[in-house]
């Protein structure tokens, strides 16, 4: 719902508001994980309070194939990597600003790895590239259009705010978020002189890290302030077992870092409308869930005789979401009575583990190996809880989904996991609040632990339908983190005296 310019005044959020919002993926056009999901449907909850976003976008195949036909290209001055132009207009309900340098972009496939499966040599210069230009549309404008912020999200965007700060013009305030202080964007020494660094940056204090020009460095030093994606991430971040070697840096900057939780689309994700599920449901109505239960168990050719839950993981099947964990608490989660369908691609091993886990046990245990966006939809209002076992998880959109549809989460207490799923504890069940079931440590006796608990819980169907209702009507869109973000901006213009 749109907010009047009183409440939106009371909430300190300044009106008409220009933002420039610089990813490298963007759900509908391209997309590899959440980053793309933020970046999609972040600037639609921002146009509700009057902020104005426009995304830029790397010129990719898909980017540029969902353009209008009669978009115009504007010539920008030489960047690394070669000329190149950028194109205005609306796609899909964006507003969006795309890079067209096809010697950089025209690449089919994933955006950053080849055909071998490694990242792209030059991907130096294809996101530098990208960050200088964000820079110059920041400064300089586009057509008239010049905005107010930058909002940079992660390290493929981070040299932009090097280049703002470091440049000889006045610029913008910069934001960057944090969405996976994981993946860092590191490359040679070498790559500052075509880079059109100054050498004068590379230093500790600067863009160098441990020898090497470091793109998400670069975001964490020179950006005005600096976000991630749940509160729990926020300070996790300053501790080494998740910092990946910047804790330091974040916790220098602790006073400018804020944790703003992720939301989902909530016209996406809606058991009320979503036509890519068997039968549609609601709160009011959870049991017309089951007949989506059904159709997963014949998707996945699993028995369904509702004596135990069915769970579900829809993820990428790597150490970091926990699934090695997972395969040893198999036989617990089988001896319960409860069975298993899997969405996902990642690591080599565990794709064989995984399929030679269903082979084993037929009727028990369905796997699917790869991505299936309408199949992840059904997933969700089928299966009767889901699995995020998560080393760490900067906030997670799964857990969301499956709260949206009433499959009760079962997740890691870290990150943005911790910040959005109520521990079915004795406190929580005693006040009415649980929404799922945490666990801690993260290891399989834990894990194996809240398998059981779900699993209990379940066996009480008062108790189940009671965590359903709750889980589907608690909060997991854009407005109070829109509202989050849109304060944010409205520092950044007009600092506090």
């Amino acid at each position: 719902m749109g907010l009047n310019r009183a409440p939106m005044e009371r909430r300190g959020i300044r009106e008409r508001m220009k933002v420039l919002s610089v990813a490298s993926e963007c759900v509908p056009f391209v997309k590899t994980g959440g980053l793309a999901d933020v970046a999609g449907a972040l600037p639609g909850a921002l146009a509700r309070l009057g902020v104005e976003v426009r995304v830029l976008m790397p010129g990719y195949p898909a980017m540029k194939a969902a353009l209008p036909e009669d978009a115009e290209p504007r010539a920008l001055a030489r960047l690394p990597g070669g000329r190149a132009s950028v194109i205005s207009a609306q796609a899909a309900g964006v507003d969006v600003m795309v890079l067209d340098s096809p010697r950089l972009f025209d690449r089919p496939g994933n955006p950053y790895l080849g055909p071998d499966g490694r990242d792209w040599s030059d991907n130096h210069l294809r996101y530098g590239a990208f960050c200088r230009a964000a820079a110059r549309i920041a400064t300089n404008g586009v057509g008239g259009w010049r905005p107010d912020v930058v909002h940079l999200h992660d390290w493929q965007a981070g040299l932009t705010a090097a280049y703002l700060k470091l440049g000889r013009r006045p610029a913008p305030p910069s934001l960057f978020t944090i969405h996976n202080i994981a993946l860092q964007g590191l490359f040679p020494p070498a790559a500052t002189t075509p880079l059109g660094l100054p050498r004068g940056g590379f230093h500790p204090g600067g863009f160098e890290y441990f020898g090497q020009v470091g793109f998400l460095k670069a975001g964490l030093v020179y950006a005005d302030r600096i976000s991630t994606v749940s509160p729990t991430y926020a300070r996790e971040l300053t501790r080494p077992e998740f910092g990946m070697g910047l804790e330091g840096v974040v916790a220098s900057r602790r006073a400018e870092v804020h944790g703003i939780l992720n939301g989902i689309d909530l016209e996406v994700w809606n058991p009320e409308t979503d036509p890519q599920i068997a039968a549609r449901f609601s709160a009011r109505s959870p049991a017309r869930k089951a007949g989506n239960r059904a159709a997963l168990a014949r998707r996945f050719k699993l028995r369904d005789d509702g004596t135990g839950p069915l769970f579900c993981v829809v993820s990428r099947l790597t150490r970091q979401k926990g699934l090695d964990l997972l395969l040893e608490v198999l036989p617990r989660l089988l001896a319960r009575g409860a069975s298993l369908a899997l969405l996902g691609s990642g690591d080599a091993d565990l794709e064989s583990e995984y399929q030679a886990a269903a082979a084993d046990n037929p009727g028990r245990i369905g796997v699917v190996i790869g991505w299936d966006e309408p199949l992840s939809h059904l997933m969700q209002a089928g299966s009767d809880a889901i699995l995020v076992p998560s080393r760490f998880e900067p906030c997670g959109l799964t857990q969301l989904h499956g709260l949206r549809y009433g499959t009760l989460p079962v997740v890691a207490r870290t990150g943005g996991l911790a910040d959005t799923v109520i521990d079915a504890n004795e406190a929580a069940l005693r006040a009415g609040a649980a929404t799922g079931f945490q666990f801690s440590p993260v290891s399989a006796a834990a894990l194996a632990d809240a398998v059981d608990r779900a699993c209990d819980a379940f066996a009480d169907g008062k108790l189940w339908s009671a965590m359903v209702r709750r889980a589907m009507r608690h909060p997991v869109g854009w407005g109070a983190s829109a509202e989050a973000y849109a304060r944010l901006y409205s520092e950044l213009v007009e600092p506090a005296t």
